[in-house]
């Protein structure tokens, strides 16, 4: 996945209104105290936002509050781990997916959920 800045006058632009919304696929995981920017992650290069190396300075983590507030690269690796863990299907209804569709059909969904999150 990518890491993205918006700015906060960019979100109209980028996200649309609420009148007319538009649907990205994008993770919000991080704040400026002032809400003035973003930090986003998204497996698709999404044009009109900054693309990063690295967090910067001056961002709040918000994906999951209880690992607290600093955001750094690791945390960022760890949320990625994150998200392709909880969209993996439980453990009984991948036993019920290899008995219905046999091991190329659980091996195809394992592939399409790593490919959803991969690695940055």
């Amino acid at each position: 996945m990518k890491l993205y800045k918006i700015e906060a006058n960019n979100w109209e632009t980028f996200f649309g209104t609420t009148e007319e919304p538009i649907e990205r696929d994008v993770r919000i995981i991080a704040q400026t105290p002032s809400n003035d920017a973003f930090l986003l992650l998204a497996k698709d290069a999404q044009d009109g936002l900054e693309l990063l190396d690295s967090v910067p300075l001056g961002f709040d983590f918000t994906y999951c509050q209880e690992w607290g507030l600093t955001i750094d690269d690791d945390v960022v690796d760890r949320v990625i781990i994150d998200l392709r863990k909880k969209s993996y299907p439980i453990w009984q209804d991948q036993l019920d997916d290899i008995y219905h569709n046999g091991i190329d059909g659980w091996k195809a969904t394992i592939k399409t959920t790593k490919d959803k999150y991969p690695k940055r």
